[in-house]
């Protein structure tokens, strides 16, 4: 140990920063039954784990009503959240799912045309989300169905497998006016392990980090 920190004066403070990285994870560290971690769980940003769709701006949405086609519409969500029906007029799409939707368009238009069912169908969600990392193709990936962290991973080349950290995939989330950090264990995922997929919203950050190693 003397002969260590002689030639390599760096030595003792790197012990003493992985010391304190393992204890504040055997602090922080609160595993869910998908085995999806958050590094900040007092959030309960579990939760997002198994998240369904939720409608966005730019989204485009088909609203379908069975018993009175003639009011079918295909409308794409605009900026404001919003979209334009016939007979009811503007609804607020955005920042509810498709099930949601569903529900308070049946209750506009029962008094209207007297509906039995409303079918709401996303026809071109477009789902941008970053990977970066210890991938063979970093960069912005951008695909028209829900995507889970793992898929992202390979939509941008896969894992470098000579570096990467499959058990330490973070995934940050900007959520209004703070940012969740989410810890995945995708090699368990890559190996089909049972648990749910974590899936990804837009603008998501896939950061695959690399392993440590000793030099």
């Amino acid at each position: 140990m003397k002969k260590l920190m002689k030639k390599n004066p760096w030595f003792v403070p790197m012990l003493l920063l992985i010391a304190l990285v393992a204890i504040s994870g055997c602090q922080t560290d609160q595993s869910d039954q998908s085995g999806n971690r958050p590094v900040q769980p007092n959030l309960q940003a579990t939760k997002s784990a198994t998240q369904p769709m939720v409608l966005r701006e730019g989204d485009t949405v088909t609203v379908s009503i069975p018993s009175s086609p003639t009011l079918d519409t295909t409308q794409q969500i605009r900026t404001d959240g919003k979209i334009v029906l016939p007979l009811i007029g503007e609804v607020t799409a955005s920042g509810k799912t498709p099930e949601d939707l569903q529900v308070e368009l049946l209750k506009l238009y029962q008094p209207q045309v007297s509906a039995k069912q409303v079918i709401v169908t996303v026809q071109s969600p477009n789902i941008p989300v970053y990977v970066t990392g210890a991938v063979l193709r970093p960069g912005p990936v951008t695909v028209n169905h829900p995507i889970s962290a793992l898929d992202a991973v390979m939509e941008a080349g896969g894992f470098d497998f000579t570096k990467a950290n499959l058990k330490a995939v973070v995934v940050v989330r900007q959520q209004k006016d703070r940012t969740i950090r989410f810890k995945l264990d995708l090699k368990k995922a890559l190996a089909g392990s049972v648990g749910a997929p974590f899936y990804l919203q837009p603008f998501d950050i896939v950061y695959v980090p690399e392993r440590f190693t000793w030099y």
